[in-house]
């Protein structure tokens, strides 16, 4: 017998949440197949078998919450995927030379149909559409959706469960996180946080609890940024086939920064403080399951063109839920754009071992004193940098936020920082 064990994941993910079983007992596995999905704090894994075999237990329900090292299934070794062969083989010597061949090669074939059925009829589903059927009671197979590939995403889900359902239906019976409710007039439903959202909620309080964070802001006149993108972006695209955004500035800005102020650059370990010597920026992207951070790596090696083609692959996996571990690790700060929401300002909060995060917002237009007998209207943008006060003065945060405000609002210079 061999034990199925949860595998090392990362090095700060210790558990993870069983969100399905791809494989049943009695199921024939080969090895390196892939018989679970686990989600973790960060992204969803795949477990495979280590060995051939029958899948004869599984050790955790789907929803369980297991840790590194346990034992989640067995598989037997010594088990066929052709049971139908040892009874042949009771039978006398001349005749199972004769029926053998012809009883082992059917009882293979529809093995082999079977699994093929299984796994035709399993759908193609996205890991939150999934976990959404299942607190739903939702049978996957009987939401429609648009996808060209067939694939069900959560929003197929969401649209298959808001349709009326026959009277017939017992849909009400399938919602158990819908408690008795006290008051029949003031309904409520009761959803159990994702993993991810668990997760992040936890990393949020502790982070304001043993960092002493603080804000500082300031503004960035984009008169010049906007007007420098409108020049270049149609040729910037021609020649590189990725648009130019406001992120690439706000990047090479940032990198400059963190080499006139290291401190932002730097993480707190116990009594020492380690100064970081690149310049790997996390950027900060939503999706359904909550906010993920997947870094961007030698920023301060890049130009514009790799800069925006990294964010939009790291973007695009993020949503897809496709991120590795390694997308999330390693990062030195932090930069958080909550304009494209609409955000006006905000006071992000630190990631993680980070002391600093810089927040973006939206670009508004604003009436400016540019001296004393004129006023403009320009498209001003509150930036917030939030940072640990523990490692980083009050005078380095202001200096840092003023080093990008000048390098956006005169973005020719970003080339002479290289």
């Amino acid at each position: 017998m061999a034990e199925i064990k949860v595998p090392e994941l990362a090095e700060s993910i210790m558990e993870g949440t069983i969100a399905q079983w791809l494989k049943k007992p009695g199921d024939y596995v080969e090895k390196g197949e892939y018989i679970v999905e686990l989600e973790t704090d960060k992204v969803n894994v795949e477990i495979i078998s280590e060995e051939a075999g029958v899948l004869k237990e599984l050790k955790a329900e789907e929803g369980e919450t297991v840790n590194v090292g346990d034992v989640i299934a067995i598989v037997d070794e010594s088990a066929s995927a052709a049971p139908a062969a040892p009874e042949a083989a009771s039978q006398e010597p001349t005749k199972a030379e004769k029926v053998e061949p012809v009883a082992a090669q059917p009882a293979v074939a529809q093995q082999e149909e079977k699994q093929g059925e299984e796994s035709k009829d399993r759908p193609i589903a996205s890991p939150a559409a999934r976990k959404l059927a299942r607190e739903k009671g939702i049978d996957l197979t009987e939401v429609p959706t648009v996808d060209p590939l067939g694939r069900v995403r959560k929003q197929d889900v969401e649209g298959f469960s808001n349709q009326p359902k026959p009277v017939a239906t017992p849909a009400p019976q399938a919602k158990p996180a819908a408690a008795v409710q006290e008051n029949p007039n003031k309904p409520v439903e009761r959803v159990k946080l994702s993993r991810r959202r668990q997760t992040i909620a936890k990393r949020l309080v502790e982070v304001q609890q043993t960092a002493a964070m603080l804000t500082t802001f300031n503004e960035i006149d984009m008169t010049a940024v906007m007007a420098l993108r409108k020049r270049k972006k149609d040729k910037f695209y021609e020649e590189h086939d990725v648009k130019l955004g406001f992120m690439s500035f706000f990047t090479k800005a940032v990198v400059a920064a963190l080499k006139k102020y290291p401190a932002v650059n730097a993480e707190l370990q116990e009594d020492e403080l380690v100064y970081k010597k690149f310049y790997d920026i996390g950027v900060a992207v939503s999706t359904e399951e909550g906010l993920v951070v997947p870094v961007i790596r030698d920023c301060d090696r890049k130009n514009f063109a790799e800069i925006e083609d990294d964010i939009l692959t790291v973007a695009k996996k993020a949503r897809d839920n496709k991120l590795a571990l390694s997308d999330l690790q390693g990062g030195t700060f932090t930069i958080t754009n909550g304009g494209v929401f609409g955000s006006l300002l905000s006071t992000p909060i630190l990631n993680g071992s980070q002391v600093g995060i810089l927040g973006m917002h939206s670009i508004q237009t604003r009436p400016v004193a540019i001296d004393a007998e004129r006023m403009e209207n320009r498209p001003m943008m509150y930036v917030a940098l939030s940072y640990d006060h523990r490692v980083i003065d009050g005078k380095e945060a202001v200096g840092f936020l003023v080093t990008i405000k000048k390098l956006l609002e005169n973005p020719e210079d970003l080339l002479l920082e290289g």
